[in-house]
């Protein structure tokens, strides 16, 4: 049998902050979100600790009664510790470099193994069905782990929430985007 994790980008926001709270649209958005996987069976849901994470996920894990594990590991990835005007040169650079590091910050390499963890410990349970949400950056770099060639172009036109289905038949997955905004 097969798995399928799903990768979801959270819900329209009002800021990066650990605490940002989704806007009104985003409140909105995890109402469609919650519609759009009542038929996938879901199983398990991993969040960000993030508030916006878990609010785009809990609509639907009310509705199927199902808990809300929160793993540190979907955390939003840090690009530095500092504000930059540049920073998304800053970002564009990083998925070109992986190793590229700004001060107070995580390198690419860095958060996609973070987030790669998650999905190897969700390939050796039980469920069959899981819902992993987190944020942009993180998401795509954990699809660019297993499809080099996602990248800061494709990062950027993600859309608040989106949605990728990893279907594991073995270590290498079929990708695909299933979100339509």
């Amino acid at each position: 049998m097969s798995k399928i994790i799903y990768l979801v980008r959270h819900c329209q926001a009002e800021g990066q902050k650990f605490d940002a709270d989704l806007t009104p649209k985003g409140i909105e958005q995890s109402l469609l979100l919650s519609e759009y996987f009542m038929n996938k069976n879901i199983d398990m849901i991993i969040s960000s600790p993030y508030k916006r994470a878990i609010k785009s996920a809990t609509p639907f894990a009310k509705t199927i009664s199902k808990e809300i594990i929160k793993d540190e590991r979907l955390s939003e990835r840090v690009l530095s510790s500092k504000d930059h005007s540049n920073w998304l040169e800053m970002l564009e650079d990083s998925f070109t470099e992986l190793d590229l590091c700004y001060p107070g910050g995580e390198s690419s390499k860095q958060a996609m193994n973070r987030g790669i963890t998650v999905i190897e410990d969700v390939l050796t349970c039980s469920s069959n069905h899981i819902m992993l949400v987190t944020h942009g950056n993180l998401m795509a770099l954990m699809i660019k782990h297993f499809q080099p060639s996602f990248g800061f172009k494709q990062w950027h036109q993600l859309s608040n929430p989106d949605v990728y289905s990893l279907v594991f038949e073995d270590y290498i997955p079929k990708i695909q985007r299933i979100w339509i905004d």
